[in-house]
This record gives C-alpha cells, sequence and structure tokens, in this order.
C-alpha cells in the first residue's frame, strides 16, 4: 500500500507539471482513498497489539487452589 501511495504521489505531481487537470483529479482520489485503508490498517494493527484486561482473577484464587510450581 505503501507503494502505492508513493506511486500515486509521484503520478500527482507529474500530472501536474504536465498539465493533466483531470489526471490529477483523478489520481487525487485514488491517493485519498489509499491514504484511508493505509490509516484503518494502522488503527487495526494498533488495536491488535493492545491486550484487552477483563479483570478476571487468576484461576487459583477462584478454585482456593494454590498451583504446584
Amino acid at each position: 500500500m505503501e507503494e502505492i501511495r508513493d506511486n500515486l504521489e509521484a503520478r500527482i505531481i507529474e500530472a501536474k507539471r504536465e498539465g493533466w487537470h483531470g489526471e490529477v483529479e483523478g489520481l487525487q482520489v485514488s491517493y485519498s482513498g489509499v491514504k484511508d485503508k493505509l490509516a484503518q490498517v494502522d488503527a487495526t494493527l494498533q488495536r491488535a497489539s493492545t491486550a484487552t484486561d477483563l479483570g478476571m482473577p487468576p484461576f487459583g484464587s477462584i478454585s482456593g487452589r494454590a498451583s504446584a510450581p
């Protein structure tokens, strides 16, 4: 995705330089989509790496037994 984003940036610069206004608009739409998708991927990875504490006690404390070493 990052390679696609970088390629789109280069193509937008080229299209602006060449005066291809319709092409610039279309590339910017694609570029926005790629940036949004990268943000979604980053958010998903961040959520996946964060553990959620459910507040559950360890088994030994609720069974009245301690685990043997």
